[in-house]
């Protein structure tokens, strides 16, 4: 605020918030903001969330509305007298920019939402202990999970069982859980589905566990019964693209080379075309945020950035393979969070 000359703060994305306040809270339509100004920062709520936000938010006060009440009178009382204002612009709506410029002298909206990002990208000891945590529920529920399939099961009933184990085991899930049988693999981000596993089949598990708001996510195949010559020729072509792009972290290069580490293992081995999506991307408070690992990606790597590692090959028709590990990067490499065996698994096809 200081270095940008700007009054005060109008920060409104959920996750912004959980990180600057503790306070993890989704409020659906109805709003809930932090203002922040030289001398403090007050957390606005609607009134059910009052009594959580003031349990959690030990850095700001709390002040709370209710339905039926006009919020935007605490955002006005709140930014009163300021005439630069930092926001989230790529979550600001228009509606709420022309009332606050309407009811304030607030004139000028200035965006802060790059340099909240910025600040989330390196993680300190607490958060990486957190995302560790959520690494090993992740790899316990997925032992569990395994043990228990067998052909017959639907993709649902194996999404339920995983949603199970990591409630069991003390996480929530971190993302709707993908599970896809057979051909169904070869969409990425297809939903689980009432197909039902068969003889054959690959199977693509894409989950994780959160723990206190920061997530897991991995990635393991298997096939049910007796695997073929091609279902191991791609797991373990993708395998080395994994471990290719592992073996490539480490602080000081760029994103675009962790890709290209992986890519190229792929492209040599003759399925370049069928690997299209970028290697990776950024975990925390969110499943998805920086880094982003696009192919010749700039962005240089730090110590304390965590993201996945995860490339894939995709046959319409037949299947896919993908496999994701969470990895934090170091200075002369990266450890690896997630630790769940990445062989291609069996599963009982009687």
């Amino acid at each position: 605020m200081m270095n940008r000359h700007l009054d005060a703060l109008y920060i409104t994305r959920p996750v912004s918030i959980a990180y600057l306040t503790g306070l993890e809270a989704n409020p659906h339509e109805r709003l809930m903001a932090l203002a922040v100004r030289g001398e403090g920062a007050t957390l606005i709520v609607p009134a059910l969330e009052e009594e959580r936000a003031r349990g959690r938010a030990t850095n700001a006060d709390v002040v709370a509305w209710r339905d039926g009440e006009d919020a935007y009178e605490l955002v006005t009382r709140e930014l009163a007298g300021f005439t630069e204002v930092g926001v989230e612009k790529d979550h600001l709506s228009l509606h709420a920019a022309e009332v606050i410029t309407s009811r304030t002298s607030v004139s000028e909206l200035v965006d802060v939402g790059p340099e909240i990002k910025r600040l989330r990208l390196i993680k300190n000891d607490d958060e990486i202990a957190k995302l560790q945590r959520a690494a090993v529920i992740t790899d316990q529920a997925y032992e569990v999970v395994i043990s228990k399939m067998r052909a017959g099961q639907t993709e649902v009933d194996v999404a339920l069982l995983l949603a199970s184990a990591i409630g069991d085991l003390g996480g929530t899930l971190s993302f709707p859980t993908l599970i896809q049988s057979g051909p169904n693999s070869s969409l990425p981000h297809l939903e689980p589905s009432s197909r039902r596993l068969s003889a054959g089949d690959l199977v693509l598990l894409d989950f994780g566990a959160a723990f206190g708001g920061y997530k897991a996510d991995t990635t393991r195949m298997a096939v049910v019964g007796a695997p073929t010559e091609k279902h191991r020729e791609i797991h373990e072509l993708v395998l080395a693209g994994h471990d290719a792009a592992i073996a490539a972290v480490r602080a000081g290069i760029t994103s675009g080379h962790v890709d290209a580490a992986a890519r190229g293992v792929i492209e040599r081995g003759g399925y370049g075309k069928e690997f299209f999506h970028r290697v990776g991307h950024g975990l925390g408070l969110e499943g998805h945020e920086d880094p982003s690992l696009d192919p010749g990606s700039d962005t240089l790597l730090e110590e304390g950035m965590v993201f996945t590692i995860e490339p894939g090959v995709y046959i319409p028709g037949w299947g896919g393979v993908r496999i994701e590990d969470d990895v934090v990067v170091q200075e002369g490499g990266c450890h690896v969070l997630t630790q769940a065996d990445r062989s291609l698994r069996v599963i009982p096809s009687k």
